[in-house]
């Protein structure tokens, strides 16, 4: 790490506030990392997590970890979109983000975009680990490239266990250097491609069924499909954010619990 780069976490912890509604006894952050509690309905506590100043740009090391204990109910978001940007220093920067979940506990991880600008480097993981009878849903997207540019290198990672037993573990990688990923196998020439991962106990009698999803040629595809655990998986790609969203949107509502 060289002196320009940047290392920060944040951390949040949810408990039950004894009162029917959830409390935040753990609120920390580093700069660039800044986190504000908003406004929300009982049960539910609200993060808002907000980016002090450009990052991660190359050599930084972010983190953000998210704790809902057993019976908390928490959403998390973010206030804009996160890009990744070239920096001084070469090396590849990282963005780890821990999220765990209790027993009976809900977690909503529901960030903006991350863009992927030209020349950047990153490599992003997410690691989670939920307790049976946790819910959870997860939102990812990304932005390759800025408008009329091309895109920066992207390698992502994804695990999540349930209960111990790993109910998921999808890397991906975009960009300059990784063979065939703007090909008709992979993104077809796309520049928006995203996910959604919902956990429930209650999938356990039966989730939604697979299903294709769209809006038509050109406006972008997404597959909904269950997991071989109470869980089901929205991948999509679109031409841009706001079709990868609008795909995104339309999955949590088939598969809202």
């Amino acid at each position: 790490m060289s002196a320009t780069s940047v290392r920060a976490a944040a951390r949040i912890t949810a408990v039950p506030d004894g009162r029917g509604g959830t409390a935040l006894p753990v609120l920390e952050s580093e700069a660039p990392l800044a986190l504000r509690r908003v406004r929300a309905h009982a049960p539910e506590a609200a993060v808002c997590v907000i980016g002090a100043m450009s990052a991660p740009l190359g050599g930084d090391r972010l983190r953000v970890d998210a704790t809902a204990e057993p019976g908390a109910v928490l959403r998390v978001t973010a206030a804009a979109a996160t890009v990744a940007l070239p920096g001084r220093d070469p090396a590849p920067a990282a963005y780890d983000v821990g999220l765990s979940v209790g027993e009976d506990a809900v977690l909503r991880w529901l960030p903006e975009p991350l863009i992927s600008a030209r020349g950047s480097d990153l490599r992003m993981t997410t690691q989670i680990d939920l307790a049976p009878t946790a819910r959870l849903v997860l939102r990812e997207e990304q932005v390759l490239g800025r408008t009329g540019e091309d895109p920066g290198r992207l390698h992502t990672r994804i695990t999540v266990r349930r209960g111990g037993q790993t109910l998921l573990d999808q890397e991906t990688a975009y960009g300059p250097g990784v063979p065939g990923w703007d090909g008709p196998a992979v993104l077809g020439g796309r520049r928006a491609v995203g996910q959604l991962l919902v956990v429930a106990p209650e999938f356990e009698d039966g989730p939604p069924g697979p299903q294709v999803l769209g809006e038509g040629e050109g406006a972008g595809e997404a597959v909904l499909a269950p997991l071989a655990g109470p869980a089901v998986l929205v991948t999509a790609v679109a031409p841009d954010a706001l079709g990868l969203r609008r795909l995104l949107d339309a999955a949590m509502k088939l598969s809202a619990w």
